[in-house]
């Protein structure tokens, strides 16, 4: 049923990927797909803000968050699982779209996990984004 499932996670929150992350390698397995794990580099929108930062901070970003990745998959995802790591630029929800629409995924499996709890209660805004905007399946796991 599902080839492509897309898992964003953010590397610097477990809370992420807990449990998102069986619930994705299960899938995996059942269906013999292939995981595609998604990390989002934020953007800076406006110029003024990014000429703060070094020339070459987005490549030494990039190159951190791809080993970081490559470190978090050989600990968390079994070997028989065929996984590719992406990295794209963007807000969270516009990245993981994004990503979705490159591999040709037909599955988002990804936690519900926000910081504003009150403000957010039933579903996080970039999870109520991703559901609404993806155009593919969305498993938000709480």
């Amino acid at each position: 049923m599902h080839k492509k499932i897309v898992l964003p996670i953010d590397l610097d929150a477990a809370e992420s990927w807990k449990r998102a992350l069986p619930e994705a390698l299960a899938l995996c397995k059942a269906f013999g797909a292939e995981l595609f794990v998604v990390t989002v580099l934020p953007d800076y929108r406006m110029p003024l803000v990014g000429s703060y930062f070094p020339a070459d901070f987005q490549t030494k970003a990039h190159k951190l968050l791809s080993d970081t990745q490559q470190t978090f998959v050989e600990k968390h995802v079994p070997a028989e699982i065929k996984t590719h790591c992406m990295i794209v630029d963007g807000s969270p929800y516009e990245g993981i779209i994004k990503s979705v629409k490159a591999v040709g995924a037909d599955l988002v499996v990804m936690a519900s996990h926000n910081k504003r709890r009150l403000a957010d209660y039933l579903l996080g805004p970039n999870a109520e984004h991703v559901m609404r905007h993806a155009g593919v399946s969305v498993l938000i796991v709480r």
